[in-house]
């Protein structure tokens, strides 16, 4: 496949490493919308660079001297998110001393790029959706309405549809987000780039650090070619980087990198999927049990509400006068309570140590365990704090 002029100088400018035509046709698509207005929402897994391309289409648009600011609105508290965008008024909260411009204002004429788009509470994405339809917003405690003029990129690692038929994304927000979508492709999906990657990463750290490149044998490329990369390539360049620091043999076998690749069992398995049914078989069972204990969680909850109104004199339907009925008493009200209650702590336990193991697992970078965990960060740093796990 022949590569355009433009999208090699982009990849030279930016630092992107990579040949595959997935890759190439994500940078033509934001070189392509670049000199535009129009709305993009990039999409893709967390750790596969997609904080690169909101930057590609502000260099290479005609807003290049406005001002660049990217948001991670999943790090903001939801109480302050709306102060962070759109700025406050003096006293319109406990603890707001003076006037804030929000980002649309100190951004007007230049571009907002909002990462993780899909962590935005319910009012605050109402709040979006006018700023992209009419450029206006109002101030937290004002009512004077504002105009601003900046361009909106948005990227998220979450299935914005699914959301949208959850009910936890506004379907119009979602519609007019994704005015161009681009889709950056996982590391498994770009399988001749994992070689380049990992060169790229090890000679960086050599001369970083002034020591020899590390270098991988046939078997480690095999290895590290067939492993399915969870984490991207975020992941890549931390393990390269790992290897680089502790290996004091320059030549690494595959011997050698087993032990730094968690899960390396999985590294037989097919790394070419090409159905989204086809791929769930390959999340590891940490993910799946991780999903269920939340389900299940749910469903306690709901029987601890419906005991609970059995309790409070809630009418109850009549029983079958049946022999059989008599013979299998049913359990009362404080019964089922004390179950319930019992089931509930062990749930609260098992969730505690998955997430403790995943903090430690990462070393205690809570945006990498979160993805890990298939939660928002704002979920995990509830549950950091409600399980005392700082």
């Amino acid at each position: 496949m022949i590569v355009k002029p433009e999208v090699q100088q982009v990849k030279q400018r930016f630092g992107i490493i990579g040949n595959s035509p997935s890759l190439n046709r994500a940078i033509d698509v934001a070189l392509q919308v670049a000199p535009t207005d129009l709305s993009v929402l990039i999409t893709g897994e967390s750790g596969v660079g997609k904080e690169n391309f909101p930057q590609i289409i502000h260099q290479n648009s005609p807003r290049k001297h406005g001002q660049y600011i990217a948001v991670n609105c999943g790090a903001i508290p939801e109480g302050t998110i709306d102060s962070e965008l759109f700025g406050h008024e003096k006293g319109s909260f406990t603890g707001a001393l003076g006037d804030r411009k929000g980002y649309f204002e100190v951004a007007d004429g230049g571009t907002v790029f909002l990462d993780e788009v899909g962590e935005l509470p319910i009012p605050t994405q109402a709040r979006l959706l006018r700023v992209l339809e009419t450029g206006e917003f109002i101030k937290v405690g004002s009512s004077k309405v504002l105009k601003t003029n900046v361009r909106i990129v948005a990227a998220t690692n979450v299935n914005l549809v699914q959301a949208v038929a959850q009910g936890k994304f506004r379907e119009d927000l979602y519609y007019r987000l994704n005015t161009v979508p681009i889709q950056i492709p996982a590391l498994r999906e770009r399988p001749e780039d994992i070689l380049l990657l990992f060169r790229k990463f090890a000679g960086d750290c050599a001369e970083k650090y002034r020591m020899p490149s590390i270098h991988l044998d046939d078997e480690a490329k095999e290895l590290l070619v067939s492993y399915r990369w969870p984490g991207n390539v975020r992941e890549l360049k931390n393990i390269t980087e790992r290897i680089s620091i502790i290996e004091e043999n320059r030549e690494i076998s595959g011997e050698i990198l087993r032990e730094y690749l968690p899960d390396s069992r999985m590294e037989k398995f097919p790394v070419l999927v090409p159905r989204e049914s086809d791929q769930k078989i390959f999340n590891s069972e940490r993910e799946i049990l991780y999903q269920v204990l939340f389900d299940m969680k749910k469903d306690v909850n709901d029987l601890k509400k419906l005991v609970h109104d059995i309790m409070s004199g809630t009418p109850q339907m009549p029983v079958a006068q049946d022999p059989y009925v008599h013979a299998h008493p049913i359990p009362t009200p404080i019964q089922e309570i004390e179950a319930v209650e019992e089931e509930t702590l062990s749930l609260e336990e098992v969730e505690k140590e998955m997430i403790r193991k995943a903090l430690e697992k990462h070393n205690g970078r809570r945006k990498n365990a979160a993805a890990d965990l298939k939660i928002s960060e704002r979920t995990l740093y509830r549950k950091i704090k409600e399980y005392n796990l700082e």
